[in-house]
């Protein structure tokens, strides 16, 4: 639906093209809207790793570690959780050597714990709208 036009958008929902485009930026101004993205396969750029990486930073680490996860190209999602842990991270690799690699940025922060995905049951996706 993202790749549809304002002309098409407003046939779908019974409104002219100029009144799509008001609403759009009406929406996009008070933050409904966030931004607008494509998804490009990680596996399809060489990244046929993926692992969430979990991660409970050294006493006094926690700036640090969030700006260690922001410089890394790899991680492609990072939240600051409660619990034990207290980041949990998404990254994409290469291989295993890469995802070694991506680890030791993080350790010398504190410890790290990595699980490495085998499939996703219900992918990223956005809040259905009813």
């Amino acid at each position: 639906v993202a790749r549809i036009s304002q002309a098409e958008l407003g046939r779908r929902v019974g409104l002219s093209a100029p009144a799509v485009a008001e609403r759009l930026a009406r929406l996009e101004r008070e933050g409904a809207i966030v931004g607008y993205r494509t998804d490009v396969s990680p596996a399809a750029l060489g990244y046929t790793l993926a692992a969430v990486v979990r991660m409970r930073p050294a006493p006094r680490q926690i700036p640090k570690v969030a700006d260690v996860a922001r410089a890394t190209p790899e991680v492609v999602e990072c939240h600051r959780v409660t619990g034990d842990d207290c980041f949990v991270m998404t990254a994409h690799v290469r291989d295993v050597g890469h995802m070694e690699e991506l680890i030791d940025r993080f350790a010398a922060s504190g410890q790290t714990t990595t699980s490495v995905m085998q499939s996703a049951p219900v992918p990223r996706r956005g809040i259905q709208l009813t």
